[in-house]
């Protein structure tokens, strides 16, 4: 499969966009179809202004349907691009299921027309990481190779134009596109299940869902194919025995304590295993691999130091939106810590989190949300009562709050461990809300 053969399927057709969002994912879809000649349109229970940042990018061609869905929409084209944060229970969805219009995710079509060869990661915590790590080292290597999936801003159709057989291709994949894997039912030739951690919760009736989803990544392989598995995590040990193909374990004691890492935290020490692991079954030299590895200070909004400002580090941990990503920050911060945590509820335990911040964190600043109640009544009930600085739904008085309670040489951490919805648009947009009061604060420091 490829471009050319993607073009000649879908030229001319009527494509419906379910879902612009603010990621830039449903936009560069847009154009991509509009690109090829297709008819498209875009529908989002968005409203046009809270969408202006992806308005702006968008193809002038592609007809708006903003702030509602409408029924007619989902009855009439010759496919409709589902956003992975629609639910499959959408009663539009289930229109377009009447009328037998096919319903697709955007990465797992990529899939099924990718010529190249797929590494996809998969997992509750680190794939990020762990994708841009073996991108990076291909890249180095002198590899062909593109980055896409599950990242911010990058849409994943598009990167089929120009991609041959002797491309590698980097697929970092959440549970919900690896949805759409299980029904074009394919999986990438060399996959990597970082671990599974209860997430989403909100979303999956169970557990037992939300890893079905995951296992996509592996459940499709051919025997020659490669997944390379956690062995420290006893969930992925388990899923490890219902692969047909070669299995290849990874461990945090991989990664030896004498070679280079900027990156904070035994966590990840994991995915730089985890990228070692998929780079050697590349053939590609453990000294470049290494070196790459040990020079990568890691991504944005991922316990990203923005500033010290008169002495306090200002670190950014946004995508925490798991209390095992709280825990993961907590642990990898060697300096008294005062934590920004709490937000919306993804129905996920909070107790061992709720325990982590009695015994390393200084002091811990509530943020306003649904599952914040219940983390302050666990923090109480671990003995932490005094540490908790107040609850608060005006970010920028968090932020001071946390501030003055921080002394030099210590460190405010924004790690919620909890969803961001109802104070803010996105996880995105708290860590940018906490980049620009950080920026602020320093200005002041130097005025």
């Amino acid at each position: 499969m490829s471009y050319q053969q993607f073009k000649q399927d879908y030229q001319g057709k009527k494509v419906l966009i379910m879902g612009l969002g603010l990621q830039g994912g449903g936009v560069g879809d847009a154009n991509f179809f509009t690109q090829i000649g297709c008819q498209v349109t875009a529908t989002d229970l968005k409203s046009a202004e809270e969408l202006t940042p992806s308005l702006k990018r968008l193809d002038s061609s592609v007809k708006l349907v903003l702030g509602r869905h409408e029924n007619q929409d989902f009855q009439t084209p010759d496919l409709i691009i589902k956003n992975p944060a629609v639910v499959p229970e959408s009663p539009y969805l289930k229109i377009a299921r009447q009328a037998k219009v096919p319903i697709s995710l955007s990465t797992s079509l990529f899939a099924a027309y990718c010529p190249a060869k797929m590494i996809g990661i998969t997992g509750t915590r680190g794939k990020s990481t762990t994708a841009q790590l073996i991108f990076n080292i291909c890249r180095r290597a002198g590899k062909k190779v593109k980055l896409g999936g599950n990242v911010r801003g990058v849409a994943t159709l598009p990167l089929l134009k120009g991609l041959t057989l002797s491309h590698w291709m980097v697929l970092e994949l959440s549970s919900w596109e690896l949805a759409g894997f299980h029904q074009q039912k394919i999986s990438p030739q060399v996959a990597i299940f970082t671990n599974i951690y209860p997430d989403h919760l909100n979303r999956y009736h169970s557990m037992n869902d939300y890893i079905f989803d995951k296992t996509a990544i592996f459940k499709y392989q051919a025997k020659e194919n490669y997944l390379i598995i956690n062995q420290d995590n006893a969930e992925t040990q388990q899923l490890a025995e219902q692969a047909k193909s070669r299995v290849i374990y990874f461990s945090q004691v991989d990664w030896l304590p004498e070679w280079p890492l900027k990156l904070l935290g035994q966590h990840n020490r994991a995915n730089a295993a985890a990228a070692l692991r998929a780079a050697l079954i590349l053939g590609l030299d453990q000294d470049l691999i290494k070196y790459t590895i040990g020079q990568f200070s890691g991504l944005a909004y991922r316990l990203e130091s923005r500033a010290t400002v008169a002495g306090v580090e200002f670190i950014n941990d946004t995508t925490s939106t798991t209390p095992i990503a709280g825990e993961k920050a907590l642990q990898a911060i060697n300096k008294p810590v005062v934590l920004l945590a709490g937000g919306a509820s993804k129905k996920l335990p909070l107790a061992a989190f709720a325990k982590m911040i009695r015994q390393k964190a200084k002091a811990v600043v509530l943020l306003d949300g649904s599952a914040t109640d219940e983390l302050a009544r666990l923090i109480k009930k671990f003995g932490g009562r005094q540490k908790i600085a107040g609850r608060f739904a005006n970010f920028s008085q968090a932020m001071e709050t946390a501030y003055e309670l921080a002394s030099p040489g210590e460190a405010v951490l924004l790690s919620p461990g909890c969803a961001s919805f109802g104070m803010f648009k996105n996880e995105f947009d708290r860590g940018d809300q906490f980049n620009h009061i950080v920026e602020q604060l320093a200005h002041e420091e130097k005025v």
